[in-house]
């Protein structure tokens, strides 16, 4: 007996739209990509994790290559990653890590951990982290040591990210998300303040 594929059945079986196909695939891309060596991942691997065909994978990225390409991207996720006013971005970006450790298994910049196990596409992944995560938020900070204030908020979230999701710390993951927010967010948020004490600009 054949496999039913996502997207491949007929009407009334539960057809998934393209939107929610192309975004099956690419968490399935991820999720491999944190584990194994972008060497080491097929296409069929990652079709069977999305529960679509080796083919639907092609029909939407063409080839190996430009999935992996939107994978590294941290383009599409830094957009809500930093979608708060400055004032409020800490609270915002230490809540977003861990609701998407709790909702999806994933955190917007985690990926970034996982670059020397991908050889050469892993300082893509470097590059595009630098310019898209860090670099974007040393665009909304002012005072000259914005760059350095912005790299060492993103390393606090990151360790928030590896300490919940990777070493799986039992009493991050116990606590109430709130409660991590309140205790960690005004570290993250000091970093964000202008070295004069007044707020960096809101864009």
């Amino acid at each position: 007996m054949s496999t039913a594929y996502a997207d491949e059945r007929g009407p009334g079986t539960g057809r998934r739209d393209a939107e929610t196909t192309r975004a099956a695939i690419v968490k399935a891309a991820r999720y491999l990509l944190a584990r194994h060596a972008h060497a080491d991942i097929t296409l069929r691997a990652v079709a069977e994790r999305a529960g679509v065909s080796p083919p639907l994978v092609l029909k939407y990225f063409g080839n190996k290559d430009a999935l992996f390409s939107s994978v590294m991207n941290f383009e599409a996720d830094v957009e809500v990653f930093l979608d708060a006013p400055l004032a409020e971005l800490g609270a915002h970006m230490v809540r977003h890590v861990l609701t998407g450790q709790v909702e999806r298994g994933a955190d917007p910049i985690l990926r970034i951990v996982f670059a020397p196990l991908h050889g050469e596409q892993g300082e893509i992944l470097r590059s595009n982290f630098r310019s898209q995560v860090s670099g974007r938020l040393a665009e909304r900070l002012t005072g000259e040591d914005a760059g350095l204030r912005a790299e060492l908020a993103v390393s606090m979230l990151l360790g928030l990210g590896v300490m919940y999701g990777i070493a799986r710390g039992p009493h991050v993951r116990a606590a109430d998300i709130e409660e991590v927010v309140d205790r960690y967010a005004p570290a993250v948020q000091a970093q964000l303040a202008s070295p004069s004490g007044a707020r960096g600009r809101i864009e």
